[in-house]
């Protein structure tokens, strides 16, 4: 094992409508404060009392999924925390990930796709 699950994120046209209808449903804190992500009108949080953090991501052209459509699938990705960025990007890759953005100067996460092509998260904790 090299990482925990940080959260699951959703992408969506209205980050804070998505988090007030997840807390409806699940309970939680939307919006609390965590050194791990920053908020804005583009990111919102669900804390959930089992521990768990759902994230809601603003989408340029949003386009919700069709179920049981294949043109328009689900849409989602999984954030992992790592202790050490580099020593993590070296195994995922080894196991078959491909990189899609190694990150800015700086910036504490990078991006990935699995082998079937669904985007993942490292982030730096």
């Amino acid at each position: 094992m090299i990482a925990e699950l940080q959260c699951v994120v959703l992408d969506c046209s209205d980050p804070m409508r998505l988090a007030e209808f997840y807390r409806s449903l699940l309970g939680g804190t939307v919006n609390q404060q965590d050194q791990r992500w920053s908020l804005d009108d583009a990111w919102a949080t669900l804390h959930l009392p089992s521990g768990l953090v759902l994230a809601f991501q603003r989408a340029p052209d949003y386009q919700p999924p069709q179920w049981p459509n294949p043109e328009r699938p689900q849409q989602f990705h999984l954030d992992f925390g790592v202790p050490n960025l580099d020593r993590a990007q070296e195994k995922v890759l080894a196991w078959g990930a491909v990189v899609l953005d190694d990150g800015h100067e700086g910036r504490s996460w990078r991006i990935y796709a699995d082998p079937a092509g669904h985007p993942f998260c490292l982030l730096q904790h």
